[in-house]
């Protein structure tokens, strides 16, 4: 499939084959974009960002409307095809398509509802009552470079460049190579529903090609990106003077008081621990259980996660399918490997087969090791345990991260404690960390990142505040 550059689909000199991670079959191939076409997206991106920014905020909303409306009618064919580039069951597919049609619908709303304030001026010394009239404006951006990880290949793209054409600008998408089929799909969608022309490039191939080349030009105002902590401070190194918003790596820690219904938060860590398997930002990673409750939790979590279906992503029974690659596969064996070797112990799961690595948990990790202090990005929990509720916190704000948290208790003093002194952007009770609703501010602390995401916060940060001051004449 080809890629989009200004206004037209084109090729290049070199394609990458996308292959099925659970299969290992070849799905379909994406030009790999020279520095040369690279260029040429800045330069016609940067002459789309003059015809977006004079669109109508009904105009822009209207398109998005169209869009929402198209999408509608073409779940399965979306859904499907993020099923066989990425390896998700394609249950999780079919949810991930049907709830971005009131995505889109959120972007035309908030992208019409952008505005500005009067400032109270005379309130400064020396200035006389109506003297002066002062206000703001938020005005796009321009261009905004968006780059886009490979778990969520729809949902997060829509994150950024919905809120992004809401607000006006023009945007240059750089999607992960393995799920940049999912990209262009919707790049033509967009077209199809009226995008003006150049309003979105989709540009495919390497990051470590592209990504300098895009983040580093002074054409770029504003980028968004998500993806690793190491890309994230590589970007604030090349990207000089310009707006981000980085959506970085986390090691979601949950919390498991005395008196919780372990039966319930069992069945909630079979989705927050293995949705998607454990490719999630905000996946629950690291699981601190009281000491008073701990035995029973295992008891009671073992026989579900290890009843999760395993198997093909196209069949409907399946729950867990493959990982995005089989060599992410190997790395998550090894760090189980390593935590059994240094005296932890699998209580489920624990094997392999190419890119599938079967639902795991294991006990008595300790804070220290791989399957606990780093991003593991896989379907595996680590799961430790504690003695009070302020070693629980000081457990959970242990980490270089601060995406999301989430702690069962019964007790509303430890909850608001909890709320209170963990450090992540996002923080649940009574869930595992792995829920979002689209409109609400979503990002990180510490080395999870800096800016939101959320439709409302995206378009803020899409767009720049002006200042107008008419003075009196006489």
């Amino acid at each position: 499939m080809d890629m989009y550059i200004n206004g037209r689909w084109v090729s290049s000199p070199s394609l990458i084959t996308i292959a099925s991670p659970y299969s290992g079959e070849a799905v379909d191939t994406v030009p790999a974009a020279t520095a040369e076409q690279a260029e040429e997206a800045l330069q016609a991106a940067s002459r789309a960002a003059v015809k977006m920014a004079s669109l109508s905020g009904y105009e822009r909303a209207q398109l998005l409307q169209r869009a929402a409306a198209l999408l509608e009618e073409r779940v399965e064919t979306f859904a499907v095809g993020i099923s066989l580039e990425m390896g998700k069951p394609i249950g999780e597919a079919r949810n991930e398509v049907k709830r971005l049609p009131d995505l889109l619908r959120l972007c035309a709303f908030e992208g019409s509802q952008v505005r500005g304030e009067t400032l109270p001026l005379d309130a400064h010394a020396g200035v006389a009552a109506h003297s002066k009239f002062g206000l703001t404006s938020r005005i796009p951006c321009g261009v905004v470079v968006a780059i886009t990880p490979f778990n969520y290949p729809l949902l997060l793209v829509l994150h950024k460049i919905g809120p992004a054409l809401a607000a006006g600008n023009a945007v240059i998408l750089k999607p992960a190579t393995q799920t940049s089929l999912t990209a262009l799909r919707f790049t033509a969608l967009l077209y199809e529903a009226g995008l003006p022309e150049n309003g979105l490039q989709c540009v495919t191939g390497s990051g470590s090609v592209l990504g300098g080349i895009l983040c580093a030009d002074d054409r770029v105002r504003k980028i968004s990106f998500t993806g690793s902590s190491e890309v994230g401070r590589q970007i604030t190194r090349i990207a000089g003077v310009k707006k981000m918003s980085l959506e970085l790596g986390s090691n979601c820690p949950l919390v498991i008081m005395p008196g919780a219904d372990l039966d319930k938060v069992a069945k909630d860590v079979v989705v927050g621990g293995f949705a998607n398997a454990g490719q999630v930002c905000i996946s629950t990673q690291r699981i601190f259980v009281h000491e008073q409750c701990y035995a029973d939790f295992l008891d009671a979590v073992r026989p579900k996660v290890a009843s999760i279906r395993v198997g093909d992503p196209l069949d409907d029974a399946t729950k867990l399918g493959a990982m995005i690659s089989e060599a992410e596969a190997a790395r998550v064996d090894s760090w189980v490997s390593e935590a059994v070797d240094g005296g932890a112990t699998i209580v489920t799961g624990g094997t392999r087969a190419g890119a599938v690595y079967a639902p795991t948990v294991v006990a008595n990790v300790l804070p220290d090791m791989k399957l606990s202090c780093r991003e593991l990005f896989g379907p595996a929990v680590a799961i430790s345990r504690f003695a009070s509720i302020d070693e629980a916190i000081g457990l959970a704000n242990d980490s270089p991260y601060g995406l999301g948290a989430g702690i069962y208790t019964n007790d509303i003093g430890d909850a608001f404690r909890f709320a209170q002194r963990v450090h992540t952007g996002n923080i649940m009770i009574n869930s595992t960390p792995l829920w979002r609703a689209d409109l609400m501010p979503y990002g990180g602390f510490k080395q999870s990142g800096t800016g939101k995401e959320g439709v409302r916060y995206a378009v803020e940060e899409m767009t720049e505040i002006k200042t107008i001051v008419f003075h009196q004449l006489n």
